[in-house]
């Protein structure tokens, strides 16, 4: 039998996974320094921000389904609560990480945001498998929490880049927490639903979440010059559309604690641009944080064996 016909090995699906949810950090980690250039270019709030990335997707992803929109509605029928839930999540931490890129600056509010979620779904998994995680997901988060911690370095004192770094911080961590619980729920939507669908039908759940707090605020103010509106484009087409689906379509073969180690990609690739772009210090612990980071991505992609259909 030809190589082309021979039947897809599951370890196929998991390194086309793996690679699906690297590209999806990758694009995230453009978003913080997208943000803070539309912040000082419009005075958009976060949150404001928040509900034009996730809106633009929703419509586009609409657009691209319109022959196809019964899969949206079946979708939402299938798992209305698990839907609401993500896509509620979903808003919320997209929220907070603006918040947090805004008051702490781009390279500690992803760093932080990012680096809880590991550790939250390996002690999720390890307590819902009842055992402890492999010594390889251990060594891969315990690099990954020391990349972590030197990356965040001396982020207590304010700066122009973080003009108030405690705030971020805790807006980073609420971030975090928000998700982590997204992925593990997002997970168990991805096997049943596609990931195009599952993308359409959360993002437009987080933009109505967002959208009272947008209304309450001072309404809805869209800018009217380009440059920013391409900005918003790209937040909302690259960044969460496709981002977002590469992500969903990843953990179908992967556990949930390889992807968020694998989206550390974002806080390096965050933390690289907030220097180039932005101008924002880096330091030599910096550096070396940095280093771990892509360690563990590379760790993960090694060891992550295939993830059984649920």
């Amino acid at each position: 039998m030809s190589r082309s016909l021979m039947p897809s090995r599951p370890v196929d699906h998991v390194r086309t996974g793996l690679l699906q949810i690297t590209a999806a950090g990758f694009l995230w980690g453009t978003t913080g320094v997208v943000v803070q250039l539309v912040r000082q270019s419009t005075g958009l709030s976060p949150v404001d921000i928040g509900f034009y990335r996730l809106a633009i997707a929703a419509v586009v992803l609409v657009v691209l389904l319109r022959r196809r929109l019964h899969l949206i509605f079946a979708a939402a029928r299938s798992a209305p609560l698990l839907i609401m839930v993500a896509g509620t999540g979903l808003g919320a931490y997209q929220a907070l990480y603006f918040l947090a890129v805004a008051k702490g600056g781009v390279a500690v509010a992803t760093v932080v945001s990012l680096g809880l979620a590991p550790i939250l779904i390996a002690a999720w998994e390890a307590v819902r498998s009842g055992r402890m995680p492999a010594r390889s997901t251990l060594c891969s988060l315990a690099a990954a929490v020391a990349g972590l911690a030197l990356m965040t370095g001396s982020g207590a004192t304010p700066t122009e880049a973080a003009p108030q770094p405690l705030l971020g911080l805790l807006a980073a961590i609420g971030s975090g927490l928000g998700y982590a619980a997204t992925t593990v729920i997002s997970r168990r939507i991805s096997h049943r639903v596609e990931p195009l669908v599952l993308t359409a039908t959360t993002t437009a759940t987080g933009a109505l979440t967002l959208l009272p707090i947008v209304l309450l605020s001072g309404g809805i103010v869209f800018p009217a010059q380009l440059r920013p509106i391409a900005m918003l484009a790209y937040l909302g087409v690259v960044t969460t559309a496709v981002a977002y689906a590469l992500f969903y379509a990843g953990l179908r073969t992967t556990p949930g604690s390889a992807a968020v180690v694998l989206t550390l990609f974002e806080p390096l690739t965050a933390a690289v641009l907030a220097v180039v772009i932005l101008g924002e210090p880096a330091s030599l612990p910096a550096v070396a944080g940095g280093v771990l980071l892509l360690g563990a991505v590379v760790m993960t992609g090694r060891r992550t064996e295939p993830v059984p259909s649920s």
